[in-house]
């Protein structure tokens, strides 16, 4: 192990004295380089190697140390190759693959959707014009499962109140289009509310939705607006705009609603990327059965 150790040793007082980098990364490529060392005994590996030291941090580590130890390691053949002591990177004929754990989506509770909701229309009936505008964002997210920045985007070109509809291009792709249907009378009958009080803004100008300086809402505006309404119903939970995406998929689902049809109304492309909100749905399925299967009504004697 003496020469890869010795590498290794170099390497990291040039990261320390020459690359300047911090503390902590120096100790984690220290761990991690001399670790790699242990299981290569000593020698600097090829690609055969570094093939099944990938395999070895997929059973030993999470998903995350895994990566963080593989990039260390390259990171140190990387140098070696550019300083020229080794011809060649095993690295380059590497194919790489990190197992990560499916992230199931986050959904925001019933509750906390409507806790927002009742204190956006309570400052809007104390005569704050401006919490129309919020009320309109809360509910669109809520009811469309549009993403935020199609919120945003929202004009003239795909806002049809006669029609009660969005029409929005599928990923930005061509002119082919996905169409969400508006069908709750109360959330028509705000958007004409809206579309009324903020005529002249909406006529003179292409967007929908618009800040107090009468500049087209922002993504982060969007996000300022559902930490305004955290703060006052008091919810300590972190809600993003996307999660009510996740929740209106997963609302859907959970009624009933064909996968296929929900494909549409989100815009995926694949079918594949929708059924992960049939994942998150497993534990009410479970609560339905127990309380509708007729097994659930029997009771026998052992």
């Amino acid at each position: 192990m003496k020469k890869l150790a010795y590498l290794i040793s170099n390497y990291l007082v040039a990261a320390e004295l020459q690359k300047k980098l911090s503390p902590h990364t120096i100790k984690a490529y220290r761990i991690d380089l001399y670790q790699f060392a242990e299981y290569a005994q000593g020698h600097l590996a090829e690609t055969e190697t570094l093939r099944e030291y990938v395999i070895y941090l997929n059973n030993h580590f999470s998903p995350r140390s895994a990566k963080r130890k593989l990039a260390s390691v390259r990171a140190f053949y990387n140098e070696l190759w550019a300083s020229g002591i080794i011809d060649h990177n095993p690295f380059d004929k590497l194919r790489i693959s990190i197992h990560s754990p499916q992230q199931l989506p986050r959904i925001i509770p019933e509750e906390t959707v409507n806790t927002l909701l009742q204190c956006a229309y309570k400052k809007y009936r104390a005569g704050d014009r401006t919490t129309l505008r919020d009320i309109v964002v809360l509910e669109l997210l809520f009811s469309t499962g549009l993403r935020v920045s199609e919120l945003c985007s929202l004009s003239h070109d795909n806002f049809d109140l006669k029609e009660n509809s969005v029409r929005l291009l599928i990923n930005g792709k061509g002119r082919k289009e996905r169409v969400i249907q508006l069908s709750t009378p109360e959330l028509i009958n705000l958007l004409h509310i809206y579309c009324n009080e903020y005529n002249e803004e909406i006529k003179a100008n292409k967007y929908i939705l618009y800040n107090r300086n009468g500049r087209p809402l922002a993504p982060q505006s969007v996000r300022r607006i559902i930490d305004k309404y955290l703060r006052v119903g008091k919810i300590t939970s972190h809600i993003t705009p996307h999660m009510f995406r996740h929740t209106f998929a997963t609302s859907l689902l959970e009624a009933g609603v064909d996968i296929r049809y929900i494909q549409s109304m989100l815009g995926h492309s694949s079918i594949a990327t929708t059924q992960i909100y049939t994942h998150v749905t497993t534990q009410k399925q479970t609560l339905l059965l127990a309380e509708k299967h007729p097994r659930s009504k029997m009771s026998f004697s052992i």
